[in-house]
């Protein structure tokens, strides 16, 4: 069985905002079915580099290519249609809009896709959301809008799904509840990038770890490599 294909690589990545810069020179690559973390402090460039990704700031160096397209200095709504799923920090459902209206809202039909993420499916993956289908979501606990979230991102039927801060703000148990939900779509073999500051919780997880220290890569490997990086720990994870 050969190596994964390559869906999305990052190369030579500079972005920032305003006077200044956030990312220097950084890359890193998802293959196809891969989970993929990003690991770091607060205020390392993290989020500036899912911001890039989703066309959310401009790249100031450097290339970003997903599905073989260079997608650099592209529209946020093109590179979501071509297949970036986008679950954000603080999650940035629509309050006024109920359940099914936040879910519906984001629905792109992809002809390619073998079983779709419909309404129904999103349901079925978070019976949750089915109870509270016609609330607001502004009536939603903060995991039911975590859940939510994620439904909604499915919704477009990704081929990558990149996860902000995944469990931020949630109560242990419902922590749990997330990261089973996240193995179960690795399961079903879809691509994602996790940024979370459970540490512990994805090192069984995932495929490959990057660790980001003031916007660069400053270390890569797979989880048997993090596990025994206990200098890794110390010096750019530990609080």
């Amino acid at each position: 069985m050969g190596e994964a294909a390559m869906l999305l690589e990052i190369t030579g990545l500079c972005a920032g905002y305003d006077a200044g810069q956030v990312l220097f020179d950084l890359s890193f690559s998802v293959a196809e079915r891969q989970v993929t973390t990003l690991l770091g402090r607060n205020g390392m460039g993290k989020t500036t580099t899912v911001r890039s990704i989703m066309g959310m700031i401009g790249a100031r160096g450097g290339r970003i290519r997903f599905a073989g397209e260079d997608v650099t200095g592209w529209k946020p709504y093109r590179i979501a249609q071509l297949g970036i799923g986008l679950v954000p920090e603080g999650r940035h459902i629509f309050p006024n809009l109920t359940v099914r209206e936040n879910l519906q809202m984001a629905a792109i039909k992809r002809a390619d896709v073998a079983d779709p993420w419909t309404l129904e499916r999103v349901l079925a993956f978070f019976p949750r959301l089915s109870e509270r289908l016609n609330n607001g979501g502004s009536q939603l606990s903060g995991g039911e809008q975590q859940m939510l979230a994620i439904g909604r991102a499915l919704m477009t039927n990704p081929r990558l799904l990149i996860l902000d801060e995944a469990t931020e703000g949630l109560a242990p148990v419902i922590r749990q509840d997330i990261w089973r939900t996240l193995r179960r779509l690795r399961e079903e073999g879809l691509a994602q990038i996790v940024i979370d500051k459970e540490v512990d919780a994805q090192k069984g997880f995932a495929d490959q770890h990057y660790v980001v220290e003031k916007g660069e890569i400053v270390w890569s490997g797979d989880a048997a490599a993090l596990a025994a990086a206990a200098d890794v720990h110390e010096k750019y994870l530990a609080i």
